[in-house]
Protein backbone atom coordinates (compact mmCIF):
# COMPACT_ATOMS: atom_id res chain seq x y z
CA UNK A 1 0.00 0.00 0.00
CA UNK A 2 1.40 3.36 -0.96
CA UNK A 3 2.23 5.30 2.00
CA UNK A 4 -0.31 7.93 3.20
CA UNK A 5 2.18 10.30 5.22
CA UNK A 6 5.48 10.76 3.21
CA UNK A 7 8.47 11.61 4.59
CA UNK A 8 8.63 15.40 2.61
CA UNK A 9 5.14 15.82 4.42
CA UNK A 10 6.69 14.56 7.55
CA UNK A 11 9.78 16.61 7.34
CA UNK A 12 8.25 19.81 6.85
CA UNK A 13 5.70 19.09 9.73
CA UNK A 14 7.58 18.43 12.56
CA UNK A 15 11.43 19.12 11.22
CA UNK A 16 11.37 22.29 12.99
CA UNK A 17 9.57 20.95 16.16
CA UNK A 18 12.43 18.55 16.73
CA UNK A 19 15.46 21.40 16.03
CA UNK A 20 12.93 23.28 19.18
CA UNK A 21 13.68 19.92 21.15
CA UNK A 22 17.38 19.78 20.17
CA UNK A 23 18.04 23.28 20.93
CA UNK A 24 16.13 23.16 24.49
CA UNK A 25 18.03 20.00 25.22
CA UNK A 26 21.15 22.24 25.54
CA UNK A 27 20.53 24.84 26.38
CA UNK A 28 18.19 23.25 29.59
CA UNK A 29 15.69 26.48 29.17
CA UNK A 30 12.11 26.07 29.70
CA UNK A 31 10.11 24.87 26.85
CA UNK A 32 6.85 22.64 26.25
CA UNK A 33 4.80 22.41 22.78
CA UNK A 34 1.90 20.48 24.49
CA UNK A 35 -0.60 22.96 26.18
CA UNK A 36 -0.75 22.23 30.42
CA UNK A 37 -4.04 23.77 31.07
CA UNK A 38 -7.64 21.68 29.64
CA UNK A 39 -9.03 25.26 28.27
CA UNK A 40 -6.19 25.17 25.48
CA UNK A 41 -7.23 21.73 24.02
CA UNK A 42 -11.21 23.48 23.61
CA UNK A 43 -9.88 26.74 21.62
CA UNK A 44 -7.11 24.91 19.44
CA UNK A 45 -9.83 22.30 18.28
CA UNK A 46 -8.47 19.00 19.71
CA UNK A 47 -10.98 17.32 22.25
CA UNK A 48 -12.36 19.30 24.94
CA UNK A 49 -13.28 18.01 28.46
CA UNK A 50 -16.25 16.55 28.01
CA UNK A 51 -15.39 15.17 24.32
CA UNK A 52 -12.65 13.38 26.14
CA UNK A 53 -14.51 12.00 28.52
CA UNK A 54 -17.26 10.74 25.96
CA UNK A 55 -14.53 9.40 23.84
CA UNK A 56 -13.43 7.35 26.98
CA UNK A 57 -16.68 6.23 27.64
CA UNK A 58 -17.45 5.37 24.25
CA UNK A 59 -14.53 2.37 24.71
CA UNK A 60 -16.65 0.73 27.39
CA UNK A 61 -18.11 -2.71 26.28
CA UNK A 62 -15.98 -3.02 23.37
CA UNK A 63 -12.55 -4.78 22.20
CA UNK A 64 -9.49 -2.71 21.07
CA UNK A 65 -8.66 -4.81 18.27
CA UNK A 66 -5.53 -3.73 17.13
CA UNK A 67 -4.84 -6.11 14.22
CA UNK A 68 -1.92 -7.97 15.37
CA UNK A 69 -0.82 -10.99 14.36
CA UNK A 70 -0.99 -14.13 16.90
CA UNK A 71 -4.11 -12.95 18.82
CA UNK A 72 -5.03 -16.32 20.32
CA UNK A 73 -7.52 -14.36 22.55
CA UNK A 74 -8.99 -10.95 24.98
CA UNK A 75 -8.39 -10.18 28.13
CA UNK A 76 -9.74 -7.32 30.59
CA UNK A 77 -11.20 -6.88 33.65
CA UNK A 78 -9.87 -3.84 34.85
CA UNK A 79 -11.59 -1.70 37.44
CA UNK A 80 -10.75 2.19 38.14
CA UNK A 81 -9.69 2.67 41.47
CA UNK A 82 -12.45 4.94 41.45
CA UNK A 83 -15.00 1.91 41.51
CA UNK A 84 -15.97 1.25 37.88
CA UNK A 85 -15.47 -1.00 35.61
CA UNK A 86 -13.57 -0.19 32.82
CA UNK A 87 -15.01 -2.88 30.18
CA UNK A 88 -12.44 -2.74 27.66
CA UNK A 89 -10.91 -6.07 26.43
CA UNK A 90 -7.31 -6.52 24.74
CA UNK A 91 -6.00 -8.96 22.32
CA UNK A 92 -4.20 -11.76 23.86
CA UNK A 93 -0.90 -12.94 21.93
CA UNK A 94 0.87 -15.68 20.77
CA UNK A 95 4.23 -14.75 21.18
CA UNK A 96 5.76 -17.55 18.95
CA UNK A 97 3.72 -16.12 16.46
CA UNK A 98 3.75 -11.93 17.17
CA UNK A 99 7.82 -12.06 17.83
CA UNK A 100 8.58 -12.56 14.22
CA UNK A 101 5.91 -10.67 12.78
CA UNK A 102 7.60 -7.41 14.79
CA UNK A 103 11.32 -8.53 13.42
CA UNK A 104 10.02 -8.22 9.86
CA UNK A 105 9.49 -5.06 9.79
CA UNK A 106 12.73 -3.68 11.03
CA UNK A 107 14.68 -4.35 7.97
CA UNK A 108 12.91 -0.97 6.34
CA UNK A 109 12.59 0.83 9.68
CA UNK A 110 16.44 0.36 9.97
CA UNK A 111 17.04 1.59 6.93
CA UNK A 112 14.75 4.56 7.21
CA UNK A 113 17.40 6.54 8.79
CA UNK A 114 17.54 8.81 12.09
CA UNK A 115 15.57 11.67 10.77
CA UNK A 116 12.38 10.13 9.03
CA UNK A 117 12.19 7.73 11.86
CA UNK A 118 12.26 10.85 14.70
CA UNK A 119 9.54 12.62 12.08
CA UNK A 120 7.36 9.48 12.28
CA UNK A 121 7.85 9.34 16.30
CA UNK A 122 6.72 12.88 16.40
CA UNK A 123 3.58 11.99 14.23
CA UNK A 124 2.59 9.73 16.75
CA UNK A 125 3.19 12.03 19.61
CA UNK A 126 0.90 15.13 17.72
CA UNK A 127 -2.29 12.01 17.29
CA UNK A 128 -1.74 11.05 21.28
CA UNK A 129 -1.46 14.81 21.82
CA UNK A 130 -5.11 15.40 19.87
CA UNK A 131 -6.29 12.78 22.13
CA UNK A 132 -5.36 14.48 25.39
CA UNK A 133 -8.48 14.34 27.23
CA UNK A 134 -9.45 10.76 26.26
CA UNK A 135 -5.69 9.91 27.40
CA UNK A 136 -6.40 11.69 30.92
CA UNK A 137 -9.51 9.50 31.38
CA UNK A 138 -7.88 6.59 31.23
CA UNK A 139 -4.88 7.79 32.93
CA UNK A 140 -7.12 8.84 35.25
CA UNK A 141 -9.16 5.50 35.50
CA UNK A 142 -6.13 3.28 35.73
CA UNK A 143 -3.78 4.75 37.78
CA UNK A 144 -6.12 6.71 40.62
CA UNK A 145 -4.95 9.74 40.01
CA UNK A 146 -7.07 12.75 40.05
CA UNK A 147 -8.42 14.11 36.87
CA UNK A 148 -5.85 17.21 36.62
CA UNK A 149 -2.86 15.41 37.48
CA UNK A 150 -4.14 12.44 35.04
CA UNK A 151 -4.35 15.26 32.56
CA UNK A 152 -0.87 17.29 32.93
CA UNK A 153 1.01 14.07 33.71
CA UNK A 154 -0.25 11.37 31.73
CA UNK A 155 -0.98 14.05 28.84
CA UNK A 156 1.32 16.98 28.11
CA UNK A 157 3.68 16.00 30.28
CA UNK A 158 4.41 12.41 29.51
CA UNK A 159 4.21 13.50 25.78
CA UNK A 160 7.32 15.81 26.04
CA UNK A 161 9.13 13.00 27.86
CA UNK A 162 8.69 10.89 24.86
CA UNK A 163 9.41 13.45 22.25
CA UNK A 164 12.32 14.05 24.63
CA UNK A 165 14.03 10.87 23.74
CA UNK A 166 13.30 11.00 20.54
CA UNK A 167 15.62 14.14 20.46
CA UNK A 168 18.10 12.38 22.46
CA UNK A 169 17.89 9.64 20.01
CA UNK A 170 18.80 12.05 17.06
CA UNK A 171 21.57 13.71 18.77
CA UNK A 172 23.27 10.35 19.20
CA UNK A 173 22.56 8.41 15.91
CA UNK A 174 23.24 11.62 14.01
CA UNK A 175 26.84 11.83 16.39
CA UNK A 176 28.62 9.51 13.34
CA UNK A 177 28.60 10.85 10.04
CA UNK A 178 26.71 8.91 7.29
CA UNK A 179 29.87 8.44 5.29
CA UNK A 180 33.54 9.07 5.12
CA UNK A 181 36.57 9.31 2.65
CA UNK A 182 39.55 8.15 4.69
CA UNK A 183 43.07 8.71 2.86
CA UNK A 184 46.33 7.72 4.88
CA UNK A 185 49.40 8.88 3.17
CA UNK A 186 51.97 6.33 2.03
CA UNK A 187 55.01 8.16 1.13
CA UNK A 188 56.44 7.34 -2.40
CA UNK A 189 53.81 4.84 -2.58
CA UNK A 190 49.75 5.46 -3.15
CA UNK A 191 48.14 6.89 -0.53
CA UNK A 192 45.64 3.86 1.02
CA UNK A 193 42.29 5.32 -0.01
CA UNK A 194 38.82 3.87 1.65
CA UNK A 195 34.85 4.91 1.42
CA UNK A 196 32.88 4.31 4.39
CA UNK A 197 29.46 4.36 5.43
CA UNK A 198 28.77 4.16 9.02
CA UNK A 199 24.95 2.83 10.22
CA UNK A 200 23.13 3.24 13.28
CA UNK A 201 21.70 -0.60 13.62
CA UNK A 202 18.73 -1.49 16.37
CA UNK A 203 19.83 -4.46 18.60
CA UNK A 204 16.21 -5.97 18.08
CA UNK A 205 13.24 -5.97 19.75
CA UNK A 206 12.91 -3.45 22.97
CA UNK A 207 10.03 -4.40 25.93
CA UNK A 208 8.48 -1.43 27.91
CA UNK A 209 7.12 -2.79 30.93
CA UNK A 210 4.60 -0.38 32.16
CA UNK A 211 3.80 0.47 35.59
CA UNK A 212 0.19 0.78 37.76
CA UNK A 213 0.89 4.64 38.59
CA UNK A 214 2.05 6.17 35.69
CA UNK A 215 1.61 4.65 32.72
CA UNK A 216 2.53 7.06 30.02
CA UNK A 217 4.88 9.53 32.10
CA UNK A 218 7.20 6.29 32.48
CA UNK A 219 5.97 4.14 29.40
CA UNK A 220 6.41 6.80 26.68
CA UNK A 221 10.69 7.57 27.08
CA UNK A 222 11.40 3.69 26.81
CA UNK A 223 9.04 3.36 23.79
CA UNK A 224 10.11 6.29 22.03
CA UNK A 225 13.89 5.83 22.74
CA UNK A 226 13.66 2.32 21.38
CA UNK A 227 11.42 2.88 17.92
CA UNK A 228 13.22 6.44 17.33
CA UNK A 229 16.82 3.94 17.54
CA UNK A 230 15.70 1.40 15.05
CA UNK A 231 14.09 -1.15 17.53
CA UNK A 232 10.21 -2.30 16.93
CA UNK A 233 8.87 -2.04 20.40
CA UNK A 234 6.16 -4.41 22.31
CA UNK A 235 4.43 -3.21 25.63
CA UNK A 236 3.70 -4.72 28.33
CA UNK A 237 1.31 -2.82 30.49
CA UNK A 238 0.68 -3.31 33.67
CA UNK A 239 -2.12 -5.58 34.59
CA UNK A 240 -4.54 -2.59 36.04
CA UNK A 241 -3.47 -0.01 33.58
CA UNK A 242 -3.22 -0.99 30.06
CA UNK A 243 -6.00 1.10 28.36
CA UNK A 244 -3.64 4.10 28.01
CA UNK A 245 -0.54 1.89 26.61
CA UNK A 246 -3.40 0.23 24.25
CA UNK A 247 -4.43 3.65 22.91
CA UNK A 248 -0.70 4.12 22.29
CA UNK A 249 -0.20 1.32 20.67
CA UNK A 250 -3.54 1.93 18.90
CA UNK A 251 -2.35 5.21 17.44
CA UNK A 252 1.79 4.06 16.69
CA UNK A 253 0.37 0.98 14.66
CA UNK A 254 -1.78 3.45 12.59
CA UNK A 255 0.79 6.06 11.54
CA UNK A 256 3.46 3.61 10.90
CA UNK A 257 0.79 2.08 8.35
CA UNK A 258 -0.17 5.52 6.89
CA UNK A 259 4.04 6.36 6.77
CA UNK A 260 4.45 3.02 4.73
CA UNK A 261 6.02 1.27 7.40
CA UNK A 262 5.03 -2.52 9.08
CA UNK A 263 2.45 -1.31 12.01
CA UNK A 264 3.66 -4.70 13.66
CA UNK A 265 6.88 -2.55 14.94
CA UNK A 266 4.67 -1.43 17.34
CA UNK A 267 2.28 -4.14 19.62
CA UNK A 268 0.65 -4.80 22.80
CA UNK A 269 1.10 -7.84 25.58
CA UNK A 270 -1.50 -7.81 27.24
CA UNK A 271 -2.02 -10.89 30.04
CA UNK A 272 -4.67 -12.96 31.07
CA UNK A 273 -5.35 -12.59 35.21
CA UNK A 274 -2.02 -14.11 36.99
CA UNK A 275 -0.31 -15.11 33.80
CA UNK A 276 2.74 -12.99 34.91
CA UNK A 277 4.19 -12.54 31.42
CA UNK A 278 6.86 -10.12 31.76
CA UNK A 279 9.54 -12.78 32.62
CA UNK A 280 8.42 -14.87 29.99
CA UNK A 281 9.28 -12.18 27.91
CA UNK A 282 12.23 -10.72 29.66
CA UNK A 283 14.08 -14.01 29.08
CA UNK A 284 13.13 -14.33 25.22
CA UNK A 285 16.22 -14.07 23.21
CA UNK A 286 14.35 -11.92 20.76
CA UNK A 287 14.06 -9.08 23.53
CA UNK A 288 17.18 -7.13 23.39
CA UNK A 289 16.31 -3.85 25.59
CA UNK A 290 13.84 -3.75 28.25
CA UNK A 291 12.11 -0.99 30.02
CA UNK A 292 10.92 -0.79 33.51
CA UNK A 293 9.34 1.13 36.19
CA UNK A 294 7.79 -0.78 39.45
CA UNK A 295 9.33 -2.59 42.61
CA UNK A 296 12.80 -3.10 43.30
CA UNK A 297 12.67 -6.90 43.78
CA UNK A 298 11.25 -7.40 40.09
CA UNK A 299 14.10 -4.54 38.26
CA UNK A 300 16.77 -6.46 40.78
CA UNK A 301 15.83 -9.83 39.22
CA UNK A 302 15.28 -7.94 35.73
CA UNK A 303 18.90 -7.27 35.88
CA UNK A 304 20.34 -10.17 37.03
CA UNK A 305 18.21 -12.46 34.67
CA UNK A 306 17.86 -10.90 31.51
CA UNK A 307 21.04 -11.38 30.23
CA UNK A 308 20.27 -10.85 26.42
CA UNK A 309 18.91 -7.42 27.35
CA UNK A 310 20.09 -3.81 27.72
CA UNK A 311 18.25 -3.40 31.15
CA UNK A 312 17.36 0.08 32.04
CA UNK A 313 15.07 0.27 35.56
CA UNK A 314 13.09 2.70 37.89
CA UNK A 315 13.03 0.93 41.04
CA UNK A 316 12.58 2.44 44.57
CA UNK A 317 14.12 4.35 46.86
CA UNK A 318 13.62 6.28 50.15
CA UNK A 319 13.58 10.19 49.39
CA UNK A 320 14.88 12.75 51.83
CA UNK A 321 14.14 16.00 53.28
CA UNK A 322 16.57 17.65 55.73
CA UNK A 323 15.47 20.28 56.72
CA UNK A 324 18.12 22.66 58.67
CA UNK A 325 17.06 26.16 58.80
CA UNK A 326 14.89 28.52 56.75
CA UNK A 327 14.01 31.88 55.93
CA UNK A 328 10.59 31.12 54.67
CA UNK A 329 8.84 29.07 57.11
CA UNK A 330 5.50 29.23 55.79
CA UNK A 331 6.44 28.77 52.06
CA UNK A 332 8.60 25.91 53.24
CA UNK A 333 5.78 24.07 55.39
CA UNK A 334 3.33 24.88 52.36
CA UNK A 335 5.52 23.37 49.58
CA UNK A 336 6.34 20.50 51.88
CA UNK A 337 2.47 19.85 52.10
CA UNK A 338 1.93 20.20 48.86
CA UNK A 339 4.56 17.41 48.01
CA UNK A 340 3.58 14.91 50.68
CA UNK A 341 -0.48 15.13 49.39
CA UNK A 342 -0.22 15.52 45.69
CA UNK A 343 -2.00 11.82 44.71
CA UNK A 344 -1.71 10.99 48.16
CA UNK A 345 1.90 10.31 47.98
CA UNK A 346 2.08 7.33 45.27
CA UNK A 347 4.58 8.68 43.32
CA UNK A 348 8.41 7.81 43.08
CA UNK A 349 9.81 11.36 43.54
CA UNK A 350 7.21 11.84 46.85
CA UNK A 351 9.57 12.84 49.88
CA UNK A 352 9.57 9.96 52.91
CA UNK A 353 11.81 10.97 55.54
CA UNK A 354 12.14 14.41 56.61
CA UNK A 355 15.17 14.85 58.90
CA UNK A 356 14.50 17.35 61.41
CA UNK A 357 16.95 18.39 64.63
CA UNK A 358 15.54 17.48 68.08
CA UNK A 359 17.00 20.55 69.14
CA UNK A 360 14.84 22.48 66.37
CA UNK A 361 15.65 24.87 63.53
CA UNK A 362 16.16 28.30 63.06
CA UNK A 363 13.65 30.54 60.71
CA UNK A 364 12.31 33.75 59.76
CA UNK A 365 9.64 33.64 62.83
CA UNK A 366 12.24 32.37 65.23
CA UNK A 367 13.68 29.22 66.52
CA UNK A 368 11.41 26.24 66.51
CA UNK A 369 11.47 22.96 68.06
CA UNK A 370 11.08 19.49 66.19
CA UNK A 371 7.83 18.97 67.78
CA UNK A 372 6.97 22.60 66.38
CA UNK A 373 8.00 21.90 62.96
CA UNK A 374 6.02 18.38 62.75
CA UNK A 375 3.29 20.25 64.48
CA UNK A 376 3.47 22.71 61.79
CA UNK A 377 3.57 20.87 58.64
CA UNK A 378 1.00 18.95 59.87
CA UNK A 379 -1.74 21.62 60.33
CA UNK A 380 -0.17 22.90 56.81
CA UNK A 381 -1.26 19.50 55.75
CA UNK A 382 -4.38 19.80 57.43
CA UNK A 383 -5.14 23.26 56.07
CA UNK A 384 -4.45 21.88 52.34
CA UNK A 385 -6.48 19.32 52.40
CA UNK A 386 -9.17 20.48 55.08
CA UNK A 387 -11.83 20.84 52.27
CA UNK A 388 -13.00 17.43 50.45
CA UNK A 389 -13.31 18.80 47.57
CA UNK A 390 -9.78 20.30 47.15
CA UNK A 391 -8.88 17.16 48.80
CA UNK A 392 -10.20 14.77 46.17
CA UNK A 393 -8.81 17.04 43.66
CA UNK A 394 -5.05 16.87 44.91
CA UNK A 395 -5.04 13.33 46.45
CA UNK A 396 -6.90 11.21 44.01
CA UNK A 397 -7.44 7.71 44.95
CA UNK A 398 -5.55 4.94 46.62
CA UNK A 399 -4.19 2.27 43.69
CA UNK A 400 -4.47 -0.14 44.82
CA UNK A 401 -5.17 -2.51 48.79
CA UNK A 402 -1.13 -3.23 49.17
CA UNK A 403 -0.81 0.94 49.68
CA UNK A 404 -3.74 1.54 51.92
CA UNK A 405 -2.78 -1.38 53.77
CA UNK A 406 0.80 0.14 54.49
CA UNK A 407 -0.84 3.52 55.27
CA UNK A 408 -2.36 1.84 57.84
CA UNK A 409 0.23 0.09 59.28
CA UNK A 410 2.07 3.09 59.79
CA UNK A 411 0.23 4.69 62.14
CA UNK A 412 1.75 1.59 64.50
CA UNK A 413 5.45 2.51 63.84
CA UNK A 414 5.38 5.54 66.21
CA UNK A 415 3.51 8.82 67.65
CA UNK A 416 1.54 9.94 65.40
CA UNK A 417 1.73 13.87 63.99
CA UNK A 418 -0.69 13.65 61.77
CA UNK A 419 -3.85 10.58 61.68
CA UNK A 420 -4.59 10.27 58.17
CA UNK A 421 -8.82 10.41 57.06
CA UNK A 422 -11.14 9.04 55.00
CA UNK A 423 -12.42 11.32 52.17
CA UNK A 424 -15.40 11.01 50.69
CA UNK A 425 -15.55 11.37 47.06
CA UNK A 426 -19.27 12.36 45.67
CA UNK A 427 -18.49 11.71 42.04
CA UNK A 428 -17.14 8.17 42.58
CA UNK A 429 -18.43 6.87 46.48
CA UNK A 430 -16.60 4.00 45.80
CA UNK A 431 -12.81 5.66 45.34
CA UNK A 432 -10.67 4.89 48.20
CA UNK A 433 -9.23 8.22 49.38
CA UNK A 434 -6.77 9.06 52.28
CA UNK A 435 -5.50 12.11 53.86
CA UNK A 436 -1.30 11.44 54.72
CA UNK A 437 0.12 10.31 57.77
CA UNK A 438 3.02 11.65 59.17
CA UNK A 439 4.73 9.43 62.12
CA UNK A 440 7.28 10.66 64.60
CA UNK A 441 10.66 8.39 64.97
CA UNK A 442 14.09 9.28 66.32
CA UNK A 443 16.92 8.70 64.40
CA UNK A 444 19.20 7.65 67.30
CA UNK A 445 16.95 4.67 68.11
CA UNK A 446 17.96 1.42 66.36
CA UNK A 447 14.10 0.32 66.51
CA UNK A 448 12.92 3.00 64.71
CA UNK A 449 15.20 2.26 61.89
CA UNK A 450 13.74 -0.69 59.94
CA UNK A 451 10.86 2.12 59.24
CA UNK A 452 12.75 4.79 57.67
CA UNK A 453 15.35 2.84 55.82
CA UNK A 454 12.62 1.04 53.82
CA UNK A 455 10.27 2.52 50.70
CA UNK A 456 7.01 2.90 52.55
CA UNK A 457 4.78 3.66 49.38
CA UNK A 458 1.97 5.66 49.34
CA UNK A 459 0.74 8.81 51.54
CA UNK A 460 3.17 7.90 54.51
CA UNK A 461 5.94 10.18 56.08
CA UNK A 462 8.64 10.23 59.08
CA UNK A 463 9.43 13.16 60.52
CA UNK A 464 12.78 11.51 61.71
CA UNK A 465 14.86 13.10 64.96
CA UNK A 466 18.30 14.15 64.57
CA UNK A 467 21.30 14.95 66.58
CA UNK A 468 22.65 17.86 64.32
CA UNK A 469 22.81 18.75 60.65
CA UNK A 470 25.97 16.28 60.50
CA UNK A 471 23.58 13.32 62.14
CA UNK A 472 21.28 13.80 58.95
CA UNK A 473 24.22 14.33 56.40
CA UNK A 474 25.41 10.74 57.55
CA UNK A 475 21.49 9.21 57.40
CA UNK A 476 21.27 10.80 53.65
CA UNK A 477 24.82 9.49 52.85
CA UNK A 478 23.92 5.96 54.02
CA UNK A 479 20.57 5.75 52.53
CA UNK A 480 21.04 6.87 49.23
CA UNK A 481 23.90 4.59 48.96
CA UNK A 482 21.81 1.56 50.25
CA UNK A 483 18.57 2.33 49.24
CA UNK A 484 18.82 4.86 46.49
CA UNK A 485 16.76 7.97 46.02
CA UNK A 486 15.06 9.67 43.13
CA UNK A 487 14.95 12.88 44.99
CA UNK A 488 16.27 14.62 47.70
CA UNK A 489 15.75 17.96 49.48
CA UNK A 490 17.46 20.47 51.60
CA UNK A 491 16.09 23.85 53.52
CA UNK A 492 18.73 25.43 54.63
CA UNK A 493 20.36 29.03 55.07
CA UNK A 494 23.38 28.08 56.46
CA UNK A 495 26.14 27.64 53.28
CA UNK A 496 28.62 25.23 55.09
CA UNK A 497 25.43 23.05 55.42
CA UNK A 498 24.37 23.33 51.79
CA UNK A 499 27.63 22.74 50.53
CA UNK A 500 27.62 19.57 52.63
CA UNK A 501 24.66 18.25 50.78
CA UNK A 502 25.81 19.10 47.72
CA UNK A 503 28.82 17.16 48.45
CA UNK A 504 26.59 14.03 49.64
CA UNK A 505 24.35 13.92 46.76
CA UNK A 506 26.99 14.54 43.98
CA UNK A 507 29.20 11.80 45.87
CA UNK A 508 25.73 9.24 46.22
CA UNK A 509 24.62 10.84 42.50
CA UNK A 510 20.89 11.83 43.94
CA UNK A 511 19.16 14.84 42.36
CA UNK A 512 19.24 17.73 44.56
CA UNK A 513 16.40 20.73 45.37
CA UNK A 514 17.48 23.48 47.76
CA UNK A 515 15.02 25.76 49.74
CA UNK A 516 11.69 25.06 47.41
CA UNK A 517 9.35 27.27 48.85
CA UNK A 518 7.26 28.44 45.87
CA UNK A 519 5.50 26.57 43.31
CA UNK A 520 8.06 23.94 42.26
CA UNK A 521 8.43 20.55 44.19
CA UNK A 522 10.80 18.33 45.14
CA UNK A 523 8.43 15.81 43.20
CA UNK A 524 8.09 17.40 40.09
CA UNK A 525 10.60 17.70 37.30
CA UNK A 526 10.39 19.06 33.58
CA UNK A 527 11.07 17.39 30.60
CA UNK A 528 14.34 18.96 28.30
CA UNK A 529 15.44 20.65 31.49
CA UNK A 530 15.54 18.28 34.62
CA UNK A 531 16.65 14.89 34.86
CA UNK A 532 14.65 12.37 36.57
CA UNK A 533 16.83 10.08 38.85
CA UNK A 534 20.32 10.11 37.80
CA UNK A 535 21.32 6.22 36.73
CA UNK A 536 23.93 6.27 39.61
CA UNK A 537 22.08 4.91 42.86
CA UNK A 538 20.11 1.76 43.72
CA UNK A 539 16.80 3.69 42.89
CA UNK A 540 17.51 3.89 39.33
CA UNK A 541 20.53 2.18 36.86
CA UNK A 542 19.04 5.00 34.31
CA UNK A 543 18.05 9.07 33.71
CA UNK A 544 14.84 10.09 32.09
CA UNK A 545 16.36 11.38 29.84
CA UNK A 546 20.23 11.91 28.83
CA UNK A 547 22.08 10.65 26.26
CA UNK A 548 23.29 7.41 28.04
CA UNK A 549 19.59 6.51 28.04
CA UNK A 550 19.42 5.94 24.15
CA UNK A 551 22.43 5.38 23.29
CA UNK A 552 23.27 2.00 23.98
CA UNK A 553 19.63 1.21 22.16
CA UNK A 554 21.24 0.84 18.88
CA UNK A 555 25.08 0.24 17.49
CA UNK A 556 26.94 2.06 14.99
CA UNK A 557 28.29 -1.01 11.77
CA UNK A 558 30.63 0.00 9.64
CA UNK A 559 30.86 -0.85 6.02
CA UNK A 560 33.66 -0.11 3.88
CA UNK A 561 35.24 -0.45 0.16
CA UNK A 562 38.55 1.14 -1.41
CA UNK A 563 37.61 4.18 -2.79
Amino acid sequence: MAAELTAHQLIAQHRPTLDLALETIRTRAYWSPHPEHPKAYGENGSLDTAAGKAAFDALSGTRLDLGQPGTDGWVGGEVSPYGIELGVEYPHADLDVLLPAMKAGQKAWRDAGAELRAMVCLEILRRIADRTMEFAQAVMHTSGQAFMMAFQAGGPHAQDRGMEAVAYAYVEQSRTPETAEWTKPQGKRDPLALTKRFAPVPRGIGLVVGCNTFPTWNGYPGLFASLATGNAVLVKPHPRAVLPLALTVQVARDVLTEAGFDPNLVALAAERPGEGIAKTLATRPEIRIIDYTGSTAFGDWLEANARQAQVYTEKAGVNTVIVESTDDYQGMLANLAFSLSLYSGQMCTTPQNLLIPRDGIRTDQGAKSYDEVTADLARAVDGLLGDDARANALLGAIVNPDVKARLEAAAGLGEVALASREVTNPEFPDAVVRTPVIVKLDGAKPEDEAAYTSECFGPVSFAVAVDSADHALRLLRRSVREKGAMTVGAYTTDPEVEEAVQEVCLDEAAQLSLNLTGGVYVNQTAAFSDFHGSGGNPAANAALCDGAFVANRFRVVEVRRPA
